[in-house]
């Protein structure tokens, strides 16, 4: 049963996700071109959003990025790895960057649940993808406090099962042997990449992310206070 359930996930899955991912990003961007957008909510509250969004995007692009190169060059990885100090200093910052993801994805959703003008506009797809985003970065924290060096498990374990799906053929024995933490954190990425067409993660594929380092927005509303009244009425 086992084995069966490690080829459904680790074999199958990842192809099924990637049909989805084209032909859901495809047939959006033809049929809703105008929604490939972040639909920011910060001109309806700025202050928490700047607080939750800037170190969120820091955070998960640092780790993101972490993960590519140890896809990309796992060899150099191992390499790089093989002084004890490095090793720490690179685990110690993939930590950090982990958490500063993790707490300020919690005031993403804390600010989404509060104030009322924002919560009004979050769907429940929004929902469900913080529900899937919490999942992603609380089991990579877990793995990353529990079992500890994952880079360098990572280059020498993951990447070389990443790439034999690439290769179209899949060799999960690489993770069979894996911990459950780090099975899920593995799947979960595989049905947030599945997901990703139906949410505002679009934007990631048409629009360069100019939000690190572009100046603050002033927002300002034209409309006649007596109107405004009348509708709040």
């Amino acid at each position: 049963m086992t084995h069966y359930l490690d080829q459904l996930l680790f074999a199958a899955l990842p192809y099924a996700v990637m049909v989805v991912f084209l032909l859901g990003t495809i047939q959006r961007y033809r049929a809703q071109s105008f929604s490939y957008s972040s639909l920011s909510s910060q001109f309806l509250e700025n202050r928490q959003h700047f607080w939750a969004m800037v170190p969120f995007h820091y955070g998960i692009l640092t780790v993101l990025a972490g993960h590519v190169v140890a896809f990309l060059i796992p060899r150099q990885v191992l390499l790089f790895n093989s002084r004890p100090l490095r090793l720490y200093v690179l685990e110690v910052t993939a930590l950090v960057f982990g958490i500063t993801t993790l707490v300020s994805l919690g005031a993403i959703v804390l600010r989404r649940a509060t104030v009322p003008k924002v919560k009004v506009v979050t769907s429940t797809a929004d929902w469900f993808l913080y529900l899937l985003l919490f999942i992603q970065v609380m089991s990579g924290v877990y793995v990353a406090i529990f079992y500890p060096w994952g880079s360098s498990w990572f280059a020498a374990s993951a990447a070389p099962y990443l790439w034999s799906l690439v290769k179209l053929n899949p060799q999960i024995g690489y993770l069979v042997a894996m911990p459950l933490a780090v099975k899920l954190h593995i799947v979960n990425a595989f049905v947030v990449i599945g997901f990703f067409p139906f949410t505002r993660l679009v934007h990631i594929l048409v629009v360069p992310n100019m939000y690190l380092w572009r100046r603050p927005q002033v927002v300002r509303w034209n409309r006649d206070p007596r109107t405004a009244r009348t509708i709040e009425r």
